[in-house]
């Protein structure tokens, strides 16, 4: 459910005070939230009645839309498809350098979402895949899960954002999105910003082209702006960094809701 921007405001400061002690993960529930909600505005009535018969009674994609990670401690082998380990020092994605095994996100996505169109599969697997397949859409289109720079995606540069001490994958995980408007006004605010001619491109493209996205996105702007900071001390990110940011964040947020209706709504036909 869409929360209010008090409990926004909380969840900030928890994530700020915890320095996200635990491994985090791909958008927090918030951007995961989002994601499934602008999918499910762009929908066909087909879509979401398919959508529907493979849940159980009384779930949503948008209660559920965290799932995967609420399972990653107890399930070791899901954890790598998470996300893909492009070297940031590189052009851009070789899934044979990358993704050699198919455990990385890019792979999975495809892989999911043939289980989810499957009717041989159970119901109990299909349910599984769908619920896999929407969350890792979201994990795509967070870049620091599209690259690799030796740091553990960010979770080992410490820095300093809003007065309080966190690192850089939770700042683009959840700090930067919660320090935005509240997430209806935001949710409203993402629907309008995205065209017809938008929607149509984003979802023309293919999921490897998703994760170079994700990447250049991760060259240019997470790391690309990020100031510098002697060895071992955090890094202090100005406003000026989190106002160049927080585009790339509403940018990422409406390439996956788009994206995550048109593969849905092309399994439903």
């Amino acid at each position: 459910m869409i929360r209010s921007s008090l409990m926004w405001r909380l969840g900030l400061a928890m994530a700020l005070a915890l320095g996200c002690a635990a491994p985090c993960f791909g958008w927090g529930e918030e951007g995961h939230r989002l994601v499934v909600a602008i999918a499910e505005g762009l929908m066909t009535p087909a879509a979401k009645a398919r959508v529907t018969a493979t849940l159980m009674p009384g779930e949503t994609l948008e209660e559920l839309a965290s799932w995967a990670d609420e399972i990653r401690r107890a399930r070791k082998d899901t954890e790598e498809w998470h996300y893909v380990d492009v070297p940031l020092t590189s052009s851009g994605l070789d899934m044979k350098r990358d993704c050699p095994k198919g455990n990385c996100v890019v792979a999975k996505i495809v892989d999911f979402r043939n289980q989810w169109l499957d009717p041989s599969l159970s119901m109990d697997s299909r349910r599984e895949a769908l619920l896999f397949l929407v969350h890792f859409i979201g994990d795509l289109h967070q870049p620091l899960h599209c690259e690799d720079n030796g740091d553990r995606g960010g979770n080992d540069v410490p820095v300093l954002f809003l007065d309080g001490r966190t690192n850089l994958h939770a700042l683009w995980d959840s700090a930067l999105l919660r320090d935005m408007q509240g997430e209806d006004y935001l949710l409203a605010a993402l629907n309008r910003g995205i065209t017809a001619e938008e929607a149509a491109a984003w979802s023309g493209s293919t999921v490897e082209q998703w994760a170079d996205e994700s990447f250049h996105a991760a060259q240019t702007t997470v790391y690309g702006l990020l100031p510098a900071a002697p060895a071992g001390q955090a890094v202090p990110l100005s406003k000026w960094y989190e106002q160049m940011a927080q585009p790339v964040v509403e940018q990422q947020l409406k390439k996956a809701g788009v994206r995550l209706a048109a593969i849905l709504n092309a399994g439903a036909q």
